[in-house]
């Protein structure tokens, strides 16, 4: 699995499957229900944390046929396999604006409607008009952005356990220059204040409400503190990297460390946004 993940680690799964289509994906979850066998549906791996030993289950990717983008109007239909840089350069190129903040983040449409990802104030939440969903049992429908009931780093999606399909957004007509320019704008702030050049998942904690989890963990002296080859990032205290020769249980006992450290401290509990997959 370290081929794929941001983080560049972890072990083997057990089975690699990829779903062509919803009626596919339906398929796969009830063959992995039928014989008892854990499953879990990657998106681009950017949020994800796996065990050193990997997975004993079925991780399910999706197919081409889930990674397509339209425009049509003032509305951005993306499949839930399509990248959020890929949506947003979709929008620039229809002249719609609103997904310039969301277009750094690695991550899939699906993904991103599931927790709600944001970046530089901007969230799914605030964007997303409908998402086509699939439950346990194979139904799919349509929830509306009040039913996705979106939270901080939440959604209905993730607390019932269904599947995004895909999303439409709607968006604001701008003129391509302006959203080139922004769009520029914030890859430029990414590059000055994140540690791109180490594999990472993004922002390790949540937002601790009335914090910052990078001044915490600075504050705390832990700026470069390391375990194995995993590193508080000396750029950006918020993540956490793997300087070239980590295992998943250096991230993960560094990730441990430090809400440990950061409690003591300031007895503030920092929950990560990394999801553990495999055994620890």
């Amino acid at each position: 699995m370290s081929r794929h993940t941001t983080f560049r680690v972890g072990g083997p799964a057990q089975y690699l499957a990829t779903a062509e289509s919803p009626e596919e994906l339906g398929a796969l979850f009830a063959c992995c229900r039928r014989e008892n066998v854990p499953f879990f549906l990657l998106g681009n791996g950017s949020n994800l944390l796996v065990g050193d030993r990997g997975f004993r289950g079925v991780v399910i990717r999706l197919g081409k046929s889930f990674s397509g983008v339209k425009a049509d109007g003032q509305r951005l239909t993306a499949g839930a396999g399509a990248l959020l840089s890929q949506a947003a350069r979709t929008a620039l190129d229809h002249g719609l604006s609103g997904m310039e903040p969301l277009s750094g983040i690695p991550g899939t449409v699906g993904g991103a409607v599931r927790m709600n990802a944001g970046a530089y104030g901007r969230e799914m939440a605030e964007l997303v008009e409908t998402a086509e969903v699939m439950d346990a049992e194979g139904r799919r429908y349509v929830l509306s952005g009040k039913e996705l009931a979106f939270g901080y780093r939440d959604s209905a999606v993730r607390r019932k356990a269904l599947t995004v399909l895909g999303a439409t957004f709607f968006l604001e007509e701008a003129s391509p220059e302006q959203i080139a320019a922004r769009m520029r704008e914030f890859a430029e702030r990414r590059r000055e204040k994140q540690p791109l050049e180490y594999p990472s998942a993004g922002s390790t904690f949540k937002r601790p409400e009335g914090y910052y989890a990078g001044k915490l963990i600075m504050d705390a002296g832990l700026r470069g503190f390391c375990l194995g080859g995993a590193q508080v990032s000396e750029k950006h205290c918020g993540f956490i990297v793997n300087k070239g020769n980590a295992t998943a249980a250096d991230i993960a006992g560094l990730i441990r460390e430090t809400a440990d450290i950061v409690q003591k401290r300031f007895q503030v509990t920092l929950e990560p946004e990394v999801i553990f997959l495999g055994d620890f």
